[in-house]
């Protein structure tokens, strides 16, 4: 192995993909170990990492083409030595100049000192966060301002987040394609309006609010199904780009806040909506109706009060016939449809806003590919016999779906283009 070009000894440990092989490959000779440590491009550390300044400055020696870098100390317990703090963060920052994407998780000896150090990575493009206990609004402006190539940030747990300059400075910015937050009670679905112009550039979007114990009760609010958000445009921004959007645990009601993001996609591709509090068919009409594009929809669906002006209320799921006609009207190239349904009683299918001609209309309308229904109480055998004759379905996942019977199970036998059958709960 000593004799052959540098060259081609790179070119072979290009091939091997397996980090523990390229691990012990290392130990082998010290060209090994050399050559394998310049092309390494992404390293994960955690729990029995050496925090020792000289012990990281030497790591850092030895990867010298870094770009990928990250830290987990999920599981860690303070019997397993101390981890890495502000100080073995500025060495990596310091020392890695090539490093474009950074994951902290579960760091708790990082604060907003340590994050201020990754104003020295210029390349950076990639940030998260995920339950880094003293992290705050402080820490993320300075990354804002300093990490001047960064496109996407994830911030997930991280309670002590409780302002957002540092979004109203990345939305004038303008550089940022793909934002997360998640679980990080400080900060509202209203807050994240005041991204402003960089919705414009935004490509992914997912915000989900910590869930509390009270959630999966249905409350005593009571919601407008003929209440219109889009009726007028009083945000100024545009989310033309957004191909992403995950909303999950939110309360749109009584003020509009993210709700209105829904009427300004154009070119979304993939929706996944978590039990959003106060949402209607209008908002869904706005959506479909811009959304040629479409070709992945996850709906999970609670029970919510509705209550119209004329006094007649209703307990159901949030959209109606109305919203699945538009979804097939508007978006002819969906393909796959994911719909959850959760506290609808198998007893009650008029529970659930949707029924099954409606359901059926999307189905030969598109050209649905995977087709999971949870709790579809609507669904049944003649929905099933229909199904069959769908000439895209490849895959079908059917969980607690109570009205169909080994009767209908037997017509979808005949579903043509069918290769992936999962059923759970059915009678």
């Amino acid at each position: 192995m000593e004799d052959l070009p540098e060259a081609l000894v790179t070119e072979i440990l290009k091939r091997i993909t397996s980090t523990s092989d390229l691990n012990y490959l290392s130990l082998v000779s010290k060209q090994l170990y050399k050559i394998e440590g310049n092309q390494r491009g992404a390293i994960r550390v955690g729990s029995g990492l050496c925090t020792a300044t000289e012990a990281l400055t030497s790591l850092c020696a030895r990867f010298t083409n870094l770009r990928k870098l990250e830290i987990d100390y999920s599981g860690w317990i303070p019997e397993h030595g101390n981890q890495l703090d502000n100080k073995g963060l500025f060495v990596f920052s310091s020392h890695c100049s090539s490093l474009i994407d950074l994951t902290l998780s579960f760091c708790s000896y990082i604060d907003d000192s340590g994050l201020g150090c990754l104003a020295h990575c210029k390349k950076l493009v990639s940030l998260r966060l995920n339950s880094v206990p003293k992290i705050t609004s402080i820490g993320l402006f300075s990354v804002a301002v300093g990490c001047i190539s960064l496109s996407a940030l994830h911030l997930i747990d991280c309670e002590k987040i409780d302002s957002v300059e540092w979004l109203e400075y990345l939305g004038m910015d303008g550089s940022l394609e793909e934002l997360v937050v998640k679980n990080c009670k400080g900060i509202n679905h209203h807050d994240l309006l005041k991204f402003g112009s960089g919705w414009m550039k935004l490509q992914k979007f997912e915000f989900e609010r910590k869930r509390e114990r009270h959630d999966r009760y249905i409350g005593y609010d009571f919601y407008d199904p003929s209440y219109d958000a889009h009726s007028t445009d009083i945000y100024d921004f545009s989310c033309e780009s957004l191909k992403d959007l995950r909303l999950a645990h939110i309360k749109t009601w009584p003020e509009i806040g993210l709700r209105v993001v829904l009427g300004k996609c154009k070119a979304l591709e993939n929706l996944w909506l978590e039990y959003v509090y106060a949402l209607n068919d209008n908002d869904m009409i706005a959506l479909f109706r811009s959304c040629s594009n479409l070709k992945s929809i996850s709906l999970g669906l609670n029970l919510q009060r509705y209550c119209s002006e004329d006094g007649y209320c209703e307990t159901r799921t949030s959209f109606t016939d109305n919203s699945i006609y538009a979804l097939a009207l508007n978006c002819p190239m969906l393909q796959i449809v994911d719909l959850k349904f959760t506290g609808c009683s198998r007893d009650w299918p008029s529970e659930i806003g949707f029924t099954q001609k409606g359901f059926l209309a999307l189905i030969q309308s598109c050209p649905i590919r995977v087709l999971v229904l949870n709790t579809a109480n609507f669904f049944d055998d003649e929905g099933m016999k229909a199904l069959s004759s769908s000439p895209h379905l490849e895959t079908l996942e059917l969980i607690l779906c109570h009205a169909v019977t080994d009767a209908g199970m037997r017509f979808i036998a005949h579903t043509p283009c069918l290769s992936n059958l999962n059923t759970s709960g059915v009678s």
